[in-house]
């Protein structure tokens, strides 16, 4: 059975000492943001630490640099689409980062064929950072709407 903490990130250690300052967490969003309008996935899994766990919804658990895989098939399949950071929250080493994503289902997503359907997606990204890396992430997101938005989960309303 997990307990709370299993399922939390570590926030007594960082809290006490964290690794980071400000100024250096908001860096690595700016940095991270241009990384997302070039659709640059190399740039973006160099963030992570070697032994990173990333958590998302659509690729399941990963690790480290595995990350770039991950991004490069979402990239692939919404060619074109726009990401806004809307809210940052730090806590320490902690971070929470809101973002709006836009896009055209325009490339095979999944082994699915383009569907040319647009889509608008909010997604919230927890981050534990460590030495300017991110050892942890939760990406937090409406998988189950992104499907029905660009045409490939059908459902009846009620």
């Amino acid at each position: 059975m997990t307990s709370i903490h299993d399922a939390t990130f570590t926030a007594e250690r960082s809290q006490t000492h964290p690794t980071m300052t400000r100024e250096e967490v908001m860096a690595l969003v700016a940095r991270r943001q241009e990384a997302y309008e070039k659709m640059d996935a190399a740039t973006l899994a160099a963030d992570y630490a070697e032994d990173a766990v990333i958590q998302s919804p659509m690729a399941g658990v990963h690790h480290g640099r595995e990350a770039e895989a991950a991004f490069r098939h979402w990239f692939n399949a919404f060619r074109g689409m726009t990401q806004t950071v809307d809210a940052v929250i730090i806590d320490g080493d902690h971070v929470a980062e809101v973002r709006s994503l836009r896009g055209t289902h325009v490339g095979e997503f999944l082994g699915l064929a383009p569907t040319r359907k647009a889509f608008h997606l909010s997604i919230v990204a927890l981050y534990e950072l460590k030495d300017g890396k991110i050892v942890q992430e939760r990406r937090i997101y409406d998988f189950t709407g992104l499907l029905i938005q660009i045409g490939v989960l059908k459902v009846k309303p009620i």
